[in-house]
Parts: structure tokens; C-alpha cells; sequence
């Protein structure tokens, strides 16, 4: 009785933090120090990757969903490996026809370890671009009035 108990209680010890994010048109449940096999991505071993398209967001104390994203929430990757999915046979035939075709395909893979879950705010660095796009304007509309 006391083994279940402690087995649930360790369970949700290790479900404190977890995200739900959008990655190679897919959606991964990612927690922090687990690998994911996901769409091979242009990136060399040991890079660093952020997702920011996270949907979900669970924390000790909450729980944030996003319409369609979290504001600010951004899942940090390091990439482990590149390697290939198992061979899968795809075979076409066309009956009475004499026609047959046996192809194989292997999937490109990308192995990431997920390094940190966050949520924090970095619009300041976009809204200063934001901010000096509308000053270029100005001027821009004020030259072809005079």
C-alpha cells in the first residue's frame, strides 16, 4: 500500500514542470532532461535551439495555455545526434496490370535534449526594432510632404 503511494507521489514530483510546444508540425510534450526525436533540423551536435511556439505551459503553481501561444515562454534544446528512423516498405500494386513497385523510406531524425523550460520576458529587444522601424517612417512621410 505505502509503494503506491510513494510511486504517485514521485510521479507528480516529476510532472511539476512540463510544456507542450509546436516543433516540425507536430506537438511534443517536452520535460526537462528527457531527449526527443523530432524532423531533422539544420543544426550541428551540441547547438543550442529555441522553440517559442509553446501552446501549454505547466508550472508548480499553475497552468498557462496560450491563444494560440504563451506570451514570453520559450523551450531551450541542445542537439545530441542526427541519426534515421526505421525503414518503413511502401508497396504499390496495381492488380491485373502486372505492376508492382516495393520502395523503402527512413525517416531523417534530429535527437534534442531539453535543457531548460522558461517563461520570461525578452519583448524589449523586439519592441526597441519595433520602435525604431516607426522612426524611419516618420522622417520618410515628412520628406515627401516638403
Amino acid at each position: 500500500m505505502t509503494n503506491s503511494k510513494n510511486s504517485s507521489n514521485n510521479s507528480s514530483k516529476n510532472n511539476e514542470l512540463y510544456a507542450i510546444a509546436e516543433t516540425s508540425g507536430q506537438q511534443f510534450w517536452f520535460e526537462v532532461n528527457r531527449y526527443y526525436d523530432i524532423d531533422r533540423l539544420n543544426a550541428k551536435e551540441k547547438d543550442k535551439i529555441t522553440l517559442e511556439k509553446v501552446l501549454l505551459l505547466k508550472d508548480k503553481e499553475s497552468i498557462t495555455v496560450g491563444k494560440p501561444y504563451v506570451k514570453d515562454a520559450k523551450i531551450e534544446l541542445e542537439v545530441v545526434s542526427h541519426k534515421r528512423d526505421k525503414k518503413i516498405l511502401v508497396y504499390k500494386m496495381r492488380p491485373k496490370k502486372k505492376t508492382r513497385r516495393k520502395m523503402g523510406h527512413r525517416q531523417e531524425l534530429t535527437r534534442v535534449m531539453v535543457k531548460s523550460i522558461s517563461i520570461g520576458k525578452d519583448t524589449p529587444k523586439s519592441s526597441s526594432k519595433k520602435e525604431t522601424v516607426k522612426k524611419e517612417a516618420k522622417p520618410k512621410s515628412e520628406k515627401s510632404t516638403n
